[in-house]
């Protein structure tokens, strides 16, 4: 799946995207302004998740449930980590054994620990209203 999007097409994009993709790890990868937070935010939306989904960055990672009040999923911000190990005290291992979404920000940071079901998703800024996707290329 390869495509140029607008902000008025992401509800599609994120629809078309959970069509795609087989596993419920989520890579997304691009710069700042990208669009990976709108992008997750509009994924938990489509998961019927109670939760805006917002950038977990100074936190590292949030819980989104669902209408039903069960478990949706967890998003991580990986910017601000300064070394792999950082992840162990989060027990990111343990959220891996889940079976929930996870959408995983900034994954280059914790690579070598990413399992084989992975999803990448690349983001890219065209312009101020445009964004590019492209999964597992």
């Amino acid at each position: 799946m390869k495509r140029e999007f607008t902000l008025k097409d992401i509800d599609d994009v994120a629809v078309e995207l959970l069509n795609h993709v087989s596993g419920n790890v989520l890579c997304f990868y691009g710069e700042m302004g990208a669009g990976k937070t709108t992008l997750i935010k509009h994924l938990v939306k489509n998961l019927n998740g109670i939760d805006s989904a917002n950038s977990p960055t100074f936190g590292m990672v949030n819980e989104y449930f669902s209408k039903k009040n069960e478990l949706l999923g967890y998003h991580f911000d990986f910017y601000r980590i300064e070394d792999e190990s950082e992840i162990y005290d989060l027990g990111f291992e343990d959220y891996l054994s889940s079976d929930a979404w996870l959408f995983i920000e900034w994954p280059e940071k914790v690579s070598s620990v990413l399992p084989d079901n992975t999803e990448f998703i690349y983001l890219q800024f065209i312009d101020e209203n445009t964004r590019s996707i492209e999964i597992n290329p």
